[in-house]
């Protein structure tokens, strides 16, 4: 696999597009939005943040071990996209194998149960094995957020392990890393799955 471009991926609730400066007060916006910060569990940056966290994503993508996107709902009156309501970001690419991780995910709470992040994964997970050729893609979570675990499990992903006092949060504590990965030929059984509940969201 060579270096991944920024690209465009549109969905049936959201639109991710590639990071930008341009983005950040809507980001601000969607940030401020259930004050997610707060949550010690999580690295959502606040907006005070934002611009930092928006140059520390794009500094990284400049590297090539990481690709941004924003997120945002799709407009059912146009079909383009709405308003911002989080991030996402293709990290830890492996260029050689080829993998990757999916991560650095947040959204709005409002914008939470409401078809978007397993619209937003089905994006990013059928780019990642069916344009860009990974035989693997990973999740990551803090071992005390259950919600992303849960989330993460749903998707079909099947837990590799935890990595124990694997990294600092950011108030310094040490944190157990949980680790789950989707194997190439496990993809058509997960999309399946995902196909199932989106199509369970547009009847509802």
């Amino acid at each position: 696999m060579t270096r991944i471009e920024p690209v465009t991926l549109t969905g049936q609730y959201v639109v991710l597009e590639p990071l930008s400066h341009e983005h950040h007060e809507g980001l601000q916006a969607a940030a401020r939005d259930g004050e997610l910060w707060k949550l010690w569990y999580t690295s959502v940056p606040s907006p005070e943040d934002m611009a930092a966290e928006i140059r520390r994503r794009l500094t990284l993508q400049e590297q090539g071990s990481m690709v941004p996107f924003t997120t945002r709902l799709l407009d059912p009156a146009t079909g383009g996209p709405g308003r911002v309501i989080g991030m996402t970001t293709y990290m830890n690419i492996d260029h050689e194998t080829p993998r990757l991780e999916i991560g650095s995910t947040w959204n709005a709470a409002s914008a939470q149960g409401s078809g978007t992040n397993p619209d937003s994964k089905m994006l990013l997970l059928r780019h990642a094995f069916e344009t860009l050729g990974c035989v693997a893609v990973e999740f990551c979570t803090h071992w005390m957020n259950h919600q992303s675990r849960e989330a993460i499990a749903r998707l079909g992903a099947k837990q590799d392990g935890v990595l124990r006092s694997h990294t600092r949060s950011k108030d310094g504590a040490l944190r157990d890393t949980v680790v789950f990965s989707i194997l190439d030929h496990e993809w058509p059984m997960v999309r399946n799955g995902l196909e199932y509940r989106l199509a369970k969201e547009r009847v509802q």
